[in-house]
C-alpha cells in the first residue's frame, strides 16, 4: 500500500497540474463571460436608444434622456450620439466646446461595418477618465445617420472579475485588440492603457485553448490561460490569466504528504466518513437543493436554502440559488413596476386617443346634418340629392375610420362587431368604387370592371366589406403609375365568391408579399406615389376577411410587374333583401305633423347651426345656446322638450348642465340627448348617471335621431 500510495502520488501530481490547467481555462472563461455580459448589456442599451424615433431631432431632449440613463446606469461615464463628421451633438455629460470623435477608429468602424463595436482603450478627452467606447449605429430607412457610444469607466469593467477567486502570487489581465491593459488584477489602476508584457504577446495573439507555462517580466512562472470575451461580434478583447507553477507543485507535494498521513487514517474512518460525508454532508443537502430548487420554480421566489454558507462547493452551489432567487425577485419587482408604467402610458394613449376622435368628430357633425338637410330641402332635384348621399355616406365612412384609429389592436385581434346579413357582392365592389373612383380620376387611371349579371351572395357586413374592398383599389391606385390600368374582377368558384384587384403597378419583391399583411408594412414610396396612409390598409382588410370566414392573400411577379389581391368569401344563397322593411328615406320619415320644443347646446356654431336646420326642416321649434349659462336662460324661458347638449362646453361640462336642467322645473320631464365627439364606453356612463336619456357620437346617426324624433313627436301641434 506504500508503494502505492508513492506512486498513486506521482500520479496525482501529474494530475493535479492537469486539473490545474483546467480550472485555470474554466476560470478565464468565466471571467471573460462576466465582462461579456457586461458589454452586451451596453449593446441592449445601445440597440434600445437606436431605435427611439426622436432620438435625431432635438439636442437638447437628446441630451436629457442620455443623462437620465446614465444616472441609472452606474457602470457608465457618459453616453453621447456622434454624427457622420465626427461631432458630439448629444451627450449625457456636457463639454465646454464642440467635441469631434471623427478620428475614433471605433466610430469608423461602426459606421463602415454598420454594427455594434466594442473600442480599443481610450482615455476620455471630455471626462479625463480610463475608458472603452461601445459603438452602435443608428440606422434609417437602410442609411448609418449618426452613432450612438457608451463610455464605460475601467474601474467599473474590473468589477465584473472580482468574484473570480485568484490565488497569492496570481494576475488578471484584459487587454484589447491592440494589446493594451484595460483591466487588471491587482493593482489596476497603475496598468490602464499599458501594453502587455512582450513574453505574453505571441501566446495572446494565437489564444491558445490549453494553458501555457511562460516566465513573466517579473521572473515568476507561470501558467497563463487565454479567453476571448464574448463572440466576435461582441468584443475583440481577451482575458489573460496566470497562476504561479511553483504553488501548483506545491499543492501537489502537499497533497502527497497528506495522502501519505492519511493513509493509515483512512482505513480506520472509511466507513464513519462514507456514511457521515455520504449522507449527512452530501445527500441530505443535496436533496434540500433540490426541494428549494423547485419551489423557486414553481414561483415561491422567497425560497432560500437556509444553509450556512461554507467554503466548499455544496456551499457555493447553495450561494448561487439564493442569489439567483433574490434576483429573480428583484426582477419581478421590475416587472411589476414596467407594467404598470405600461398600463398607465396605454391609458394616456387611449385619453389621446379619445380627444383625437371627439375633435375630428366635431367638424363631420355638420357636415353630416348639412347634407341630410340638404337633401330634404331639394328632395325633388335628382343631383343635389345624389350629392347629398354621397356626403352622407363619404361622412359615415369617415367616421368609421376614426372608429378604427381608436383601437386598431380590437380589429386586427377580430373584437369588432360584425352586423352580418345576406349581401349581393356586386353592390359592395360598386359602393367601393364610388369611393375611390376620385383617386383613380386623378391619376388618370383606368378602371376595369368584370363583374357578372349574376347576383354574388355573401353574408357579411356591409359597412366592413366595403372597407375590405376600398382599402384593396386604394392600395392598388397609390402604387400604380399614371394612365396606369387596375382590373376587378369578380367570380363564383363551386362555394366559393372570388374578387381579384389587379393592377400593373411597382408590384412586389418576394419578401414584402410575404409581410404586406403585416401592420405598418409598406412598399417604398417615391415622389409620384406620395399619397399614403399608416400601413394599415391591408392588414385591416385581411383580418376583416378573416372574421367573415374569407381568405386573403397577395400575388406579384416581382418589382415593377404588378400585383393582384385575391378575396375568397364563402356563398350564400340566402335572397338579399332590398332594405330593413322598406324604410323611407330619413327626410320623409322625419315629417309628421305636431312639433317638439327643441334646445341646441353646442360651441361648434357649424354643427349647433346644422342640427338646427336639420330640425326645423322636420318643423319642430328650435332655440340655440352656444354655452351653458345662455342654455339655462332659455331653458327657463321656453321650458324645451328635447335637449341636444354637447358635452365640451367652454364654461361647464355637458354631464353638469344635464344635472341642473334636471333640477330645472321646465326640464325636469325633458328628453336630454347628449351628442359628443366622445365615444368610449366609460363617457357614455358617465353622461347615462348625469341624466341624459340618449347618448349620440358625431356625426350624429340621422336614422336614429328621426326614429328618436317620431317617437316623440305628437299627433296634435301644442
Amino acid at each position: 500500500m506504500a508503494a502505492m500510495t508513492v506512486l498513486t502520488g506521482v500520479r496525482e501530481r501529474e494530475h493535479a497540474i492537469d486539473v490545474a490547467r483546467e480550472n485555470l481555462q474554466r476560470v478565464a472563461n468565466l471571467a471573460a463571460a462576466n465582462e461579456a455580459q457586461s458589454i452586451e448589456g451596453a449593446r441592449q442599451i445601445l440597440r434600445d436608444l437606436s431605435s427611439i424615433p426622436d432620438l435625431l431631432e432635438n439636442q437638447e431632449d437628446c441630451s436629457v434622456l442620455l443623462s437620465d440613463i446614465l444616472s441609472k446606469n452606474t457602470d457608465y461615464v457618459n453616453f453621447g450620439l456622434i454624427q457622420l463628421n465626427g461631432d458630439v451633438t448629444c451627450s449625457a455629460v456636457s463639454s465646454v466646446g464642440m467635441v469631434n470623435l471623427a478620428d475614433r477608429a471605433h466610430f469608423r468602424r461602426a459606421i463602415a461595418e454598420r454594427r455594434f463595436i466594442a473600442g480599443n482603450y481610450i482615455f476620455g478627452r471630455v471626462i479625463g477618465k480610463h475608458t472603452i467606447n461601445l459603438t452602435f449605429p443608428v440606422i434609417k430607412n437602410g442609411d448609418v445617420k449618426a452613432v450612438l457610444f457608451a463610455a464605460m469607466d475601467l474601474v467599473e469593467l474590473d468589477k465584473f472579475v472580482l468574484d473570480v477567486q485568484l490565488s497569492p502570487g496570481s494576475v488578471l489581465w484584459t487587454v484589447d485588440a491592440g494589446g493594451t491593459i484595460i483591466s487588471r488584477r491587482p493593482d489596476p489602476a497603475s496598468w490602464f492603457g499599458k501594453p502587455i508584457p512582450a513574453e505574453l504577446r505571441p501566446a495572446l495573439a494565437t489564444r491558445p485553448k490549453v494553458p501555457v507555462l511562460l516566465t513573466g517580466d517579473d521572473g515568476v512562472q507561470r501558467l497563463y490561460a487565454f479567453a476571448r470575451v464574448g463572440k466576435p461580434d461582441i468584443s475583440e478583447y481577451t482575458v489573460v490569466i496566470g497562476i504561479p507553477y511553483d504553488e501548483i507543485v506545491a499543492a501537489a507535494t502537499q497533497d502527497q504528504l497528506i495522502a501519505v498521513v492519511g493513509l493509515v487514517v483512512t482505513i480506520t474512518l472509511a466507513l464513519l466518513a462514507a456514511w457521515f460525508g455520504g449522507d449527512l454532508m452530501i445527500v441530505r443537502r443535496m436533496q434540500a437543493l433540490v426541494r428549494t430548487a423547485d419551489r423557486i420554480a414553481s414561483g415561491s421566489l422567497d425560497t432560500r436554502t437556509g444553509m450556512r454558507y461554507e467554503d466548499e462547493e455544496i456551499s457555493g452551489l447553495a450561494r448561487s440559488l439564493d442569489e439567483m432567487a433574490l434576483a429573480l425577485q428583484k426582477k419581478e419587482v421590475e416587472r411589476d413596476a414596467a407594467a404598470a408604467s405600461l398600463q398607465a402610458a396605454d391609458r394616456r394613449k387611449d385619453e389621446f386617443l379619445a380627444m383625437l376622435a371627439h375633435e375630428l368628430r366635431n367638424p363631420l357633425a355638420p357636415i353630416s346634418s348639412g347634407a341630410q338637410v340638404l337633401k330634404m330641402a331639394h328632395a325633388d332635384n335628382p343631383a343635389i340629392a345624389r350629392t347629398a348621399e354621397i356626403i352622407a355616406r363619404q361622412v359615415e365612412h369617415m367616421t368609421r375610420l376614426i372608429d378604427d384609429l381608436l383601437d386598431v389592436s380590437r380589429v386586427t385581434r377580430g373584437l369588432v362587431k360584425l352586423n352580418r346579413q345576406p349581401l349581393d357582392l356586386r353592390t359592395v365592389v360598386e359602393d367601393a368604387v364610388e369611393q375611390a373612383y376620385p383617386l383613380f380620376k386623378s391619376k388618370r387611371q383606368q378602371l376595369e370592371l368584370d363583374i357578372p349579371h349574376a347576383p354574388m351572395g355573401i353574408n357579411a357586413d356591409h359597412k366592413r366589406m366595403v372597407q375590405v374592398v376600398a382599402n384593396l383599389l386604394n392600395n392598388a391606385a397609390k402604387y400604380t403609375q399614371e394612365y396606369g390600368h387596375i382590373r376587378v374582377a369578380l367570380q363564383r368558384d363551386g362555394a366559393l365568391v372570388r374578387l381579384v384587384v389587379a393592377d400593373d403597378g411597382i408590384g412586389m419583391a418576394p419578401e414584402l408579399v410575404a409581410r404586406v399583411f403585416e401592420l405598418f408594412t409598406q412598399a417604398e414610396r417615391t415622389s409620384d406615389r406620395s399619397q399614403g396612409g399608416l400601413g394599415l390598409g391591408l392588414a385591416l382588410a385581411r383580418t376583416l376577411v378573416t372574421l367573415h370566414g374569407g381568405t386573403l392573400r397577395a400575388e406579384s411577379a416581382g418589382p415593377d410587374q404588378g400585383s393582384a389581391f385575391t378575396v375568397e368569401l364563402p356563398y350564400d344563397e340566402t335572397p338579399v333583401q332590398a332594405g330593413p322593411g322598406g324604410a323611407q328615406p330619413a327626410g320623409a320619415a322625419a315629417v309628421r305633423p305636431g312639433k317638439l320644443r327643441c334646445l341646441v347646446v353646442d360651441d361648434n356654431v357649424d354643427a349647433a347651426q346644422t342640427l338646427a336646420l336639420f330640425l326645423e326642416a322636420g318643423g319642430h321649434l328650435v332655440h340655440v345656446a352656444y354655452r351653458a349659462t345662455e342654455a339655462l336662460e332659455l331653458a327657463r324661458a321656453h321650458a324645451p322638450q328635447l335637449c341636444f347638449l354637447d358635452i365640451g362646453l367652454p364654461d361647464i361640462d355637458g354631464n353638469q348642465l344635464a344635472r341642473q336642467l334636471r333640477a330645472l322645473p321646465q326640464t325636469a320631464d325633458a328628453q336630454l340627448v347628449a351628442v359628443t365627439g366622445y365615444g368610449r364606453k366609460e363617457d357614455q356612463e358617465k353622461s347615462i348617471a348625469a341624466g341624459f336619456d340618449q347618448y349620440f357620437v358625431k356625426p350624429m346617426d340621422t336614422a336614429k335621431l328621426v326614429h328618436l324624433l317620431s317617437l316623440l313627436t305628437p299627433d296634435t301641434v301644442q
